[in-house]
């Protein structure tokens, strides 16, 4: 009978291939600096933009005028569109209504996403298998326009910030991607709250939510934006001018539809640009989405991905 010898494994080589996919390899220098070229145009693509809006907004209205429209490069600097845009009347109004509105209905939205996500995560709750399937139809299936329309206006509605909020307040992709999320929560660890008598609020407030930072950062941020940049439903179910969101307000001015209040004589005397004045605009209804979404940058991969993955 031959006896088998068990042999050291050979190790690889100085020019042997490494043992990983060939997608983990680090690139070489060509590679390298091709994507750092692709990354730098695209970034040029998306920025150079946003500086020509914040330029023009900044700039007076003879640096305006010679440059023949939008400015590319600073000559002289000013702050007076900004100064007449928050001192007051229609744009300072319609900037509190869209800070009001993005604040109570992402909070409204949120809670009851999360609440709905819960019950959904936990398979062992009455008929959630059935109101899943529902909440999936909704996605591929909807009553078009008219119906919501005069559902709206049944619900008498129309002309209140409520009709800013409730029709658009539940995203069913959202509470798939919080369902998800729950689900990959141990439930081992939920078992044990219970044993020590916790009820669900005390489990969703005091475990669930505290493990779930990252998908609710994420999912905030999308309300939020969502509710923030909205305009159909105002310009459809509003009709008092007075209670216009902002980015309602800044479609008029693109548009030229009619100037701000307050501002209309100081174009008409020559004291500011009218193209100055659309460019603030466009700057305040971009500003929170550019100051917050750093901030909750960190958490996309583990939020988004983890509960889609999961879900």
């Amino acid at each position: 009978m031959t006896a088998v010898i068990d042999r050291p494994a050979r190790t690889p080589g100085r020019w042997a291939a490494p043992p990983r996919p060939v997608w983990e390899e680090k690139p070489s220098r060509a590679g390298l600096a091709g994507k750092g070229l692709v990354l730098f145009f695209a970034c040029l693509a998306i920025l150079f933009p946003l500086w020509i809006v914040v330029v023009t907004s900044l700039s007076t209205r003879k640096a305006i005028d010679e440059a023949g429209g939008l400015v590319m490069i600073p000559t002289d600097i000013t702050f007076v569109a900004y100064q007449e845009l928050l001192s007051g009347g229609q744009v300072t109004r319609a900037a509190l209504v869209s800070i009001g509105i993005t604040l109570v209905g992402t909070v409204f939205s949120m809670a009851v996403s999360v609440l709905c996500a819960y019950g959904l995560s936990r398979t062992g709750s009455l008929g959630h298998r059935w109101l899943l399937m529902v909440l999936l139809a909704t996605m591929f299936f909807s009553a078009g326009l008219i119906p919501t329309y005069l559902l709206v206006q049944s619900l008498g509605l129309t002309d209140t910030y409520l009709a800013l909020i409730l029709p658009s307040a539940i995203s069913v992709f959202n509470i798939l991607v919080l369902r998800g999320f729950f689900m990959g929560i141990s439930q081992e660890l939920i078992d044990s709250a219970r044993i020590d008598g916790a009820g669900d609020l005390r489990i969703l407030w005091q475990i669930v939510l505290p493990l779930s930072r990252a998908v609710v950062a994420v999912i905030t941020l999308f309300y939020a934006v969502g509710y923030w940049s909205a305009w159909f439903n105002a310009s459809l179910y509003l009709n008092d001018q007075d209670m216009l969101p902002l980015q309602n307000v800044m479609i008029q001015l693109v548009q030229k539809q009619e100037a701000p209040v307050g501002l209309g004589q100081a174009i008409k005397t020559g004291e500011l640009s009218g193209l100055a004045v659309q460019m603030a605009v466009m700057v305040m209804a971009l500003l929170p989405v550019a100051v917050l979404s750093p901030f909750v940058q960190k958490h996309f991969k583990k939020g988004m991905l983890t509960g889609a993955v999961k879900g």
